[in-house]
């Protein structure tokens, strides 16, 4: 029997190794890694290819969100399942535009959980029960009415990164070491943020990575 490789990406070591434990007992799944942060998930997706990431939204370094377009990017057949304490509307409808294959609360049932990997690894998606039937229909009427482009939307993938390594209190320095890159260019890269989202103070610019899930208040 072919079994479903599955890579789990969150910053808390104890749950990783629950969801281990519960998925163990399952003949056809397999955990075949894990990642503390985005950028991991994605360095281990490449590495390993599993079949499914369950990917947390708040982790350091790299949130969920851009490690899911990032992995999309590579590989499109491999899925992205959210597994986040977050019901906030914005974080489904972004993740669900990343091309996530689903958006499960922490508070799901084991039940649910794997029926989930099973559905994303057929290629059908999955929404946590206990997320609101009217959450559901906002994604959709807004699906329908299609997006309206944004200052976000300009951001390129290195600058959303940067962006969030910013909102983080790493300095250009820092960042720079981090990302591999020298620090004249991350001082561009800042540059080309504030200008494109218009906002020039640090402060503000952490508020908004705040309001748009780029960072989240329990990272």
């Amino acid at each position: 029997m072919k079994k479903i490789k599955i890579l789990i990406a969150d910053d808390h070591k104890i749950l990783r190794q629950g969801i281990i434990s519960l998925l163990k007992s399952q003949p056809d799944l397999e955990v075949v890694g894990e990642a503390h942060d985005g950028k991991e998930a994605v360095e281990k997706t490449k590495e390993l290819k599993p079949d499914v990431v369950l990917m947390d939204i708040g982790m350091p370094n790299l949130n969920g969100l851009e490690a899911t377009r990032q992995i999309k990017k590579y590989d499109s057949r491999i899925k992205v399942l959210i597994l986040t304490i977050h019901k906030n509307e914005e974080y489904i409808f972004q993740s669900l535009q990343t091309g996530a294959s689903g958006y499960l609360l922490k508070e799901t049932a084991v039940e649910d959980l794997i029926s989930a990997i099973h559905s994303a690894y057929k290629d059908d998606s999955f929404l946590s029960p206990s997320i609101s039937k009217t959450v559901i229909d906002a994604f959709l009427r807004k699906s329908a009415k299609g997006r309206d482009p944004t200052a976000f939307d300009t951001l390129t993938p290195r600058e959303r990164e940067i962006l969030q390594l910013i909102a983080e209190s790493h300095t250009n320095s820092e960042i720079g070491k981090m990302l591999y890159i020298s620090k004249k260019t991350v001082d561009a890269h800042r540059t080309h943020i504030m200008d494109k989202l218009d906002i020039h103070d640090v402060v503000d610019l952490v508020k908004y990575a705040i309001r748009k899930g780029i960072v989240t208040l329990d990272t």
